[in-house]
């Protein structure tokens, strides 16, 4: 008889402890990005995050001993499943320590609830859209995370593999990018930035912070080119108007301008927006600094020196985004013949490219002007149940 008892969450005391269990385990990793407990707590609040309008979801903690061993959480995103005509569940904010009765019991619990709402198939790690961390992460445990990403130890592909009837469903790679010297910029880039410009006119657009929610709403057309850019990727779900909502008022206001570019089409009468990118100093380093992610007393300070005067080596490629019609027209390339030199600028040395699916060779294609390596690959899996 296994010694492992599963809770669900069904009490504030239990979500907060849901929450801290992450900190716990990782404390003193020098590779994770732990998120800020604020942020966790909007995430999983069911009145406060927009998903949950088309998202279900039920926490299930892991007990040992009287001691939690484990968390998960067990997701429905509705418009996913009708979009892509799957019934899954997903499972998503999975952390478990290295015993394989605890993973197991934590995955059936998320079988067992996804089996009473009608799902035939379990899926994850996945969050409750694809603005949240995917993946787990299978190579790359010596390379430092992204706060964008999940972060996990080597164990936990293991137990998967050991408890059998999982398979993969889509693997997620990662990139190193190398910021080229100070001063410089790539032949390939310039040429056909410079290129793209004059045949296409089209042209770069940086934005000042009262155009985000003024009259142009310029915030909501760059989540709408998100929704067109990746509506068609794995598992996507359109972001609804309260999502965006959402996004543009914890997100932007924090943002360094300088590293937003939007390109624009030039063509037409309104200089219809068609491409975006957005990079962010790293804040792995300053998030480990925030103890249990609390901002205080000390951690927003060392949010606000990675933000404000960039005391990192490293800049996040947080999104990137073409519009389908134009992705075969260079138009990437204006992006980064725009934003490297802001990258020289702030003495950043090197990118981390996020997420990107395998099958992706659009995407990877944009890196093969710079030098790059592979240094993460994530994946999700799949079970029938």
């Amino acid at each position: 008889m296994s010694s492992i008892e599963i809770k669900r969450v069904d009490s504030q005391k239990l979500l907060e402890d849901f929450i801290q269990f992450h900190y716990d385990l990782y404390r003193g990793n020098k590779y994770d990005a732990p998120n800020l407990y604020s942020d966790e707590k909007h995430t999983h609040n069911k009145k406060e995050n927009a998903a949950f309008e088309f998202c279900e979801a039920e926490y299930f903690l892991a007990f040992k001993d009287g001691k939690i061993v484990g968390r998960v959480a067990a997701i429905i995103n509705n418009r996913a499943n009708e979009r892509w005509q799957r019934k899954s569940v997903r499972f998503g904010w999975i952390d478990f320590i290295d015993d394989v009765e605890v993973s197991k019991a934590l995955l059936e619990a998320v079988e067992q609830w996804g089996r009473t709402k009608g799902m035939t198939e379990m899926v994850g790690p996945l969050g409750y859209t694809d603005m949240d961390p995917e993946g787990m992460l299978i190579e790359g445990f010596d390379q430092l995370g992204t706060m964008a990403t999940i972060y996990n130890y080597p164990y936990y592909p293991k137990h998967m593999e050991q408890m059998g009837g999982w398979e993969k469903d889509n693997d997620y790679v990662e990139f190193k990018l190398i910021v080229p010297k100070k001063g410089t910029m790539p032949d390939k880039y310039a040429k056909i930035a410079q290129m793209v410009m004059k045949r296409y006119n089209l042209h770069v657009r940086k934005i000042k912070r009262s155009e985000v929610f003024g009259k142009e709403q310029v915030g909501r057309k760059v989540f709408d080119v998100v929704n067109q850019t990746f509506g068609n990727l794995y598992g996507y779900s359109q972001m609804t108007e309260a999502q965006i909502d959402e996004y543009l008022k914890m997100y932007f206001p924090v943002l360094d301008l300088n590293l937003v570019t939007l390109i624009e089409d030039w063509n037409t009468p309104d200089h219809k927006l068609i491409g975006v990118g957005i990079s962010i100093p790293s804040l792995t380093k300053a998030l480990q600094k925030c103890h249990n992610g609390r901002m205080f007393p000390f951690g927003w300070w060392h949010l606000f020196k990675a933000l404000k005067f960039h005391k990192t080596k490293i800049v996040d490629l947080m999104l990137v985004g073409i519009l389908p019609e134009y992705q075969n027209k260079g138009a990437n390339a204006l992006l980064f013949y725009d934003l490297i030199p802001w990258y020289q600028k702030y003495g950043f040395e090197w990118g981390e490219t996020n997420v990107e699916m395998e099958t992706n060779d659009k995407v990877q294609s944009q890196w093969q002007y710079l030098e790059h390596v592979q240094h993460k690959r994530r994946r999700c899996y799949k079970k029938n149940i």
